[in-house]
């Protein structure tokens, strides 16, 4: 139950919670996060941080770039249903869709897959 309970401990982050709806079922680079969220690198770098160490988030690198991703994708979807159960429109549902970006080699972050 201790885990469980530090694992929405760290969810239960404003920000946190909109990082993870920028990266939604997709996958985004730290610069692509802070455009995504208006949020600052320190800040961003923190929350990922607490995300990453969690097993929240991944990394994956891709040349000179680190993308962040989820660990369970679903998760962000159980984080609309929760919103949903509680009553807020304003939080991520199904009809909120994270920022889509096409990356040069014709790869798709950020995109929710269904």
């Amino acid at each position: 139950m201790k885990q469980l309970a530090q694992f929405f401990k760290t969810l239960g982050d404003a920000n946190r919670l909109l990082i993870i709806h920028a990266i939604g079922k997709g996958s985004l680079s730290v610069t692509e996060i802070i455009q995504a969220t208006a949020l600052s690198q320190t800040l961003v770098s923190f929350h990922l941080r607490a995300l990453r160490n969690a097993t929240i988030v991944e990394t994956r690198r891709q040349g000179p770039f680190i993308f962040y991703n989820l660990v369970n994708p679903e998760l962000y979807d159980l984080i609309g249903e929760l919103s949903r159960v509680a009553g807020l429109e304003s939080g991520i549902t199904a009809e909120t869709n994270p920022l889509h970006l096409v990356h040069g080699d014709g790869w798709v972050s950020g995109g929710r897959t269904k």
